[in-house]
């Protein structure tokens, strides 16, 4: 029997802050049949729309947020930005790798089957974002990238930000035999062993680089291939879903 709620997981820190209301949607809780099982959020691999559909509105349903927003994830450095403004005229999906909005009552969302989803936060400007981190991604700095737009565009400090960064590929399982190639050599600091690597540790490292405190930086510790019960992972299945990590500004 298909279970009707959404199983999720919270970062502790974050969820003390009453401004903020954020999830980490595990697989489970959906309506998509196998290899989707079940709270699949991608239409773009190969599972039925109609089922997508239902699970994407069963998390906004239970974040209670008056619209559900995502990009077309491109393993780059693009960060797009949505005012209160624009938040109920944007029809269009941006090309994108992380979104930062000051629009309450709407949840942002990445999804991710062994990427990193990392939700920010600053309680002081009351402003949040979701970044997707793969590889490429952290080649890419994409959360620096993300930390520079809250700045320049809402006057965060980084300072004030917190982070959380979510289950995906753990040092167990996050091997790069091509590592030489697509690495700069700064990354060597987080190789474990002959080709493995620790992109937990290579993220908070790129969150500090960008002002962050380390005491303001939660990391789930689950490595998505070894918890395949709990999450999608593409290095685990191959054909598979992605699960949604989702950020939303609560109203005063």
């Amino acid at each position: 029997m298909i279970s009707q709620i959404p199983l999720f997981l919270r970062f502790p820190g974050l969820s003390r802050q009453p401004g903020l209301s954020h999830a980490v949607f595990t697989r489970r809780g959906g309506e998509s049949s196998p290899p989707y099982d079940t709270l699949n959020v991608s239409e773009s691999v190969g599972d039925a729309g109609g089922c997508v559909r239902g699970n994407l509105e069963r998390i906004r349903r239970h974040l209670g947020a008056e619209r559900l927003f995502w990009m077309n994830q491109c393993h780059g450095d693009t960060v797009a930005v949505i005012r209160p403004e624009e938040a109920a005229l944007a029809d269009t999906v941006p090309d994108a790798d992380a979104l930062v909005t000051d629009a309450p009552g709407l949840a942002v969302m990445v999804k991710q089957a062994d990427c990193q989803g990392v939700v920010l936060f600053d309680p002081e400007r009351r402003v949040t974002a979701v970044a997707h981190s793969g590889w490429r991604g952290s080649v890419r700095n994409i959360l620096g990238c993300t930390v520079s737009v809250m700045e320049q565009v809402f006057g965060c400090i980084p300072r004030d930000i917190r982070a959380g960064v979510g289950p995906s590929l753990g040092p167990c399982c996050a091997e790069f035999k091509s590592f030489r190639e697509i690495f700069p050599r700064s990354f060597n600091a987080f190789r474990v062993g002959e080709a493995h690597f620790d992109l937990w540790g290579l993220s908070i490292h790129q969150l500090m680089a960008a002002g962050l405190r380390r005491e303001r930086i939660e990391t789930a510790g689950i490595c998505t291939r070894c918890r395949k019960d709990l999450f999608f992972s593409y290095r685990g299945e191959g054909a598979t879903g992605r699960f949604a990590t989702v950020a939303m500004l609560k109203r005063p």
